[in-house]
């Protein structure tokens, strides 16, 4: 059984899918907004179980296909309030030239932590995004 992340973004999930497909080649398998979604009773702030609402053109659920891995992301918030500090993706690649290319287009708009180097776990290791 695979095993998919699902990030949750503080309004800029649209933003996250672009540059995903744009930096790493992501392939969006789907993706719905809240706009899209049928019309319920959860509509109105007070019938909705977070109690919050989003605007129509926020991501309610997208489903993204990076090298064979599939993300799951949102613009929503599970339960409660949520803190949005960073989170961490593997990326895995058998081939050089690809892992490069990834690395170069992460580079151009992210922080680059140890540069292009091996490292004693035989991988290359940390790009961080923004």
């Amino acid at each position: 059984m695979p095993l998919s992340p699902y990030l949750s973004f503080a309004g800029n999930c649209s933003d996250a899918i672009a540059y995903y497909q744009r930096t790493l080649g992501a392939e969006l398998l789907y993706k719905i907004s809240f706009g899209e979604m049928p019309k319920s009773a959860q509509d109105s702030a007070e019938n909705c179980p977070s109690g919050m609402q989003f605007p129509d053109t926020a991501i309610a659920h997208a489903n993204v296909r990076i090298a064979g891995s599939d993300i799951m992301m949102s613009d929503a918030m599970p339960s409660g309030k949520a803190s949005y500090s960073g989170f961490t993706l593997v990326l895995d690649s058998q081939q050089v030239e690809e892992g490069k290319r990834w690395f170069d287009n992460l580079a151009a708009n992210g922080k680059n932590r140890n540069g292009l180097a091996g490292n004693f776990l035989g991988a290359w290791l940390w790009q961080s995004h923004r």
